[in-house]
């Protein structure tokens, strides 16, 4: 079946608010909670991809999910306390049909108590000298201990955690005193120092727990219907109404700020992208799914955002053009850095599809165009749209000469669908690009139907990891077509399915003094390769793999609990294209990068870092003595100057804008600056140098 993408969109739609406007409860205005769950329950049950059975098995999943989010490091509930909540192990199903909240209402009222005792425990571990040169551990990971068995083992586990806390300080500090880096610390004793440290995190501690003591009823109610949510899927959620308003001016980037997506991940705020273009984006060290731990404004004293509420975090971090914000974060590996970040109003056309000339070490052209996200203005008639731009680039690339094209999709997160098809149709006759399918509904084509064919030479598509959504789509219908050769990680993010956001309020007739209610993202489809595959969980499987830092760690989709199964559909029909074909050079160039890659030492020290990385990043379980700590510390301090150091080397030469911007440039400084920190780390890109390698081996596979 054939169906234009625009009437895909309006039957859904139509579809979709036919029924959310059938539901019409009448409810209590005193019950404003109970109407809450019984609608996103109601969204779920109808609008959701993959619906479940609210039934015992549920309960018990959301049981154990709910303590994970409430409590996940095992801070403050006891054996003891859970063996109060079990009763409600397979009654939670009941309780959010009947918009009951007897559970919540306990589990609240236990966290609250573990508040105050505990604040009394760090209280007294800090008072008294730590004696380090003893062999214990600390456990870092919540999800690896066990909760305490009653208050005394549950006391000592916060000792071993606050000597943990000043044991990272303490090391920074001698640290510091060795290089002279702090004039403060010059001539200070060592027991001066550790008392220094000890003082550092009760003033650290103390805060966060005059925030968590100040945490409302609402907040507590977030994680609650969250964890409801996250059921479902990862990428379905509840919005509070400030939430949903910070959400919409975080993805605008219109604020001066630093230019991040936060979301809140149980104690923690998570960076979920970084808007290209903007400060931390150009400051380079910030990155998806890093945690931030602390906040600090400029040379000031940093603010530990542990269960700080979004909007807080975001006050924090939000700030006037040139003011600097320092962000203590905490990244995937397990290591703690913290980034200093100016604060800047986010340009948004860095964002943009752009373009440059490289030259192959044969001396061939290569267009290289980079697209850092799947761009559309909807808000405008004929408004800007990633599609005509990349056409464009392609266009200025072609009038100089360019024998083959590279894109470059890397830590491209996806966006616009419709973007994708027209995009993908630059490269094709025509065909199906996607299969996109709704919940009970049979498979609908998303098809390029124009027969032209804007560049149909030599074509490599570059992924890694972070590659989702929309350039997985991209990158397989390529792919599949043997329209283009995938370069990059072993597979991309694995993120196949599309959300949209539904407004609580519109199942509610009337009962004005209960909204708003807020918004729940729902995931509503999923997508398919032509060839039936699922992009879900899977992603995209390059055909020429180079080795990065996160080569054997479990990132992407496949990562989050409760995501999507991968799935096969039927293939949709699909024919060879008259361009350029991959299949017939692919075998042959593979092999000449395979055998280039174990020549490489570069290559060779990228994966022995990784192999490194995934050992550290398993490893939580912290020795507490210091000579030992110290030393582990130095050690991993050296081997990731070590792997910084492979990537300062300028390995891509020749390098030129093409005439229409070379002329655009010259006369604008702010896009002549842009252009040259661009080119500047292009020069070092040893993956970029890479691909311009297998497209000489492309031109000689051709020749034979």
């Amino acid at each position: 079946m054939k169906l234009h993408r625009t009437t895909i969109t309006l039957i859904l739609l139509t579809s979709a608010l036919a029924l959310f406007a059938f539901f019409r409860p009448r409810v209590n205005p005193k019950e404003k909670e109970a109407a809450l769950v019984q609608a996103i329950l109601y969204s779920l049950d109808n609008f959701h991809y993959a619906p479940k059975d609210i039934d015992d098995h549920f309960s018990e999943e959301f049981y154990t999910f709910y303590l994970q989010r409430l409590d996940g490091a095992k801070r403050w509930l006891t054996q003891e306390d859970i063996r109060k909540l079990e009763p409600f192990v397979d009654q939670l199903d009941d309780e959010v049909q009947n918009g009951s909240y007897e559970f919540f209402n306990l589990s609240i009222g236990l966290i609250k108590s573990g508040l105050e005792k505990t604040q009394s425990y760090y209280r007294e571990a800090l008072a008294e000298p730590f004696d380090f040169t003893l062999d214990e551990s600390y456990e870092l990971e919540g999800e690896k201990r066990e909760y305490a068995k009653n208050d005394e083992e549950l006391r000592d586990q916060w000792r071993r955690a606050m000597k943990y806390e000043t044991l990272v300080r303490l090391t920074d500090k001698l640290n510091s005193q060795a290089e002279g880096k702090d004039s403060t610390l010059i001539g200070k004793s060592f027991e001066e120092l550790e008392a220094e440290a000890r003082q550092d995190v009760l003033k650290l501690y103390d805060d966060w727990y005059t925030r968590l003591q100040r945490r409302k009823r609402s907040d507590y109610l977030d994680i609650y219907l969250n964890a409801l949510a996250n059921l479902f899927d990862p990428h379905t959620g509840y919005f509070e109404p400030i939430e949903k308003e910070n959400f919409d001016i975080s993805m605008s980037g219109r604020l001066e700020g630093i230019g991040a997506r936060l979301q809140t991940d149980g104690d923690y705020t998570k960076i979920v992208s970084i808007v290209v273009g903007g400060p931390a984006w150009k400051e380079g060290e910030l990155e998806e799914n890093d945690l931030i731990l602390k906040v600090a404004q400029g040379d000031e004293e940093p603010v530990d955002i542990r269960a700080m509420s979004l909007d807080d975090v975001v006050q924090l971090i939000r700030g006037p053009k040139g003011t600097e914000v320092r962000l203590t974060v905490k990244k995937v590996d397990g290591t703690i850095k913290t980034i200093s970040i100016t604060r800047d109003v986010v340009i948004f056309e860095e964002g943009f599809a752009k373009s440059l000339i490289l030259t192959t070490p044969s001396g061939s052209k290569a267009g290289y165009i980079l697209l850092p996200r799947f761009y559309a203005d909807f808000n405008r008639a004929n408004g800007r749209s990633c599609s005509k731009d990349v056409a464009e680039e392609i266009r200025k690339l072609k009038a100089d000469g360019v024998e083959s094209i590279i894109l470059d999709l890397r830590n491209n997160g996806g966006g616009s669908l419709r973007d994708v098809v027209d995009m993908s149709g630059l490269f094709i006759e025509e065909g199906p690009i996607v299969q996109v399918k709704a919940r009970d509904r049979k498979p609908q084509y998303l098809t390029d139907d124009d027969p032209d064919v804007l560049w149909d030479g030599a074509l490599i598509v570059m992924v890694n990891e972070f590659s989702a959504s929309a350039s997985e789509i991209l990158a397989a219908a390529m792919q599949d077509y043997k329209r283009a050769i995938i370069v990059g990680s072993k597979n991309t993010f694995g993120k196949g399915t599309v959300q949209r956001f539904f407004d609580l309020d519109r199942l509610l007739s009337g009962n004005e003094d209960l909204k708003p209610l807020g918004e729940l993202k729902l995931t509503i489809q999923k997508f398919y390769r032509i060839n039936g595959g699922s992009t879900q969980l899977r992603g995209v499987s390059s055909d020429i793999i180079l080795p990065d830092q996160y080569a054997f760690m479990d990132l992407g989709e496949k990562s989050y609990d409760y995501a999507l199964d991968w799935t096969k559909i039927a293939p949709a029909y699909y024919s060879p294209q008259n361009v350029w074909d991959a299949g017939k050079v692919l075998p042959t160039v593979k092999a000449l990068s395979v055998e280039r890659l174990e020549k490489d030492s570069t290559f060779r020290a990228i994966t022995d870092y990784a192999a490194k990385l995934k050992v550290r990043s398993d490893l939580s379980l912290i020795n507490l003595n210091l000579d030992k700590y110290r030393e582990d510390q130095k050690n991993w301090t050296e081997t990731g100057k070590k792997f910084d150091a492979l990537f300062e080397r300028e390995v891509v030469s020749g390098i030129q804008n093409t005439s229409t911007d070379a002329r655009l440039i010259q006369n604008d400084e702010a896009k002549k600056e842009r252009n040259e920190k661009w080119i500047k780390n292009v020069r070092k890109d040893i993956y970029l140098a890479e691909v311009l390698h297998i497209l000489d081996d492309v031109k000689k596979a051709e020749q034979q």
